[in-house]
């Protein structure tokens, strides 16, 4: 296998190149408006199954952008996701992320109640003023959580992206939020990750800067 040089403000845009031709290889033509997003979870993982498996909810694309312009609050489940994001086009939208989990006192009121800290951070974020965008790459807790709330009519999400990864609860938990009306971007079955929760809102993040 050789070895291409490529300059390195360069290496971005052939990946993309690369993620299209192997689509179009396998014969996958993505809608134009899911295309960034998709494109962005396979350049993150080099897993093409993110063409088949990333569900949105009908106008998701718009309402998250709407989102970005009423200055809404994106809530992580992880400082990885968090640290992800990227701050510049963050900034650009003007608006700002959080994430509650290394909090001592989410912690603490958590071991206290014998639940996750992903349960209670999404407590808290439910107190928040504005709206809240959830990106949550790793605790099916918090998508629990955001469910348990939705159906006693407590607390309705702006918009969830709902992206764990893993083994236990996982899959169920993602059905959860598609079975409702909460505006969402899922990925179904156990693949997903911090680092693809994070893609994902870089991806409508610099989509909204190309609409600007």
């Amino acid at each position: 296998m050789n070895i291409e040089n490529w300059n390195p403000a360069e290496i971005e845009t052939r990946s993309f190149e690369i993620i299209t031709e192997e689509l179009n290889e396998q014969g996958i033509v993505l809608p134009e408006d899911l295309a960034p997003i998709i494109k962005r979870c396979i350049h993150t993982t080099a897993d093409f199954d993110y063409a088949k498996t990333l569900t949105f909810s009908e106008g998701s694309i718009e309402r998250f952008m709407k989102l970005l312009q009423d200055h809404a609050t994106i809530v992580t489940d992880t400082n990885m996701s968090l640290s992800g994001i990227n701050r510049r086009a963050l900034t650009a939208a003007g608006c700002s992320a959080v994430c509650y989990m290394a909090d001592e006192g989410v912690a603490a009121e958590a071991k206290e109640r014998n639940v996750t800290r992903a349960s209670v951070s999404m407590e808290r974020a439910m107190n928040l003023s504005g709206p809240v965008i959830f990106a949550i790459g790793n605790a099916p807790t918090a998508l629990i959580t955001l469910r348990e709330y939705y159906d006693k009519g407590l607390y309705e999400p702006a918009f969830v992206i709902g992206v764990p990864v893993g083994f236990v609860n996982v899959e169920a938990a993602k059905e959860l939020i598609l079975n409702t009306g909460i505006p969402h971007i899922i990925n179904r079955g156990r693949k997903g990750g911090s680092n693809v929760a994070a893609a994902i809102c870089n991806a409508l993040l610099y989509l909204n800067e190309r609409n600007a």
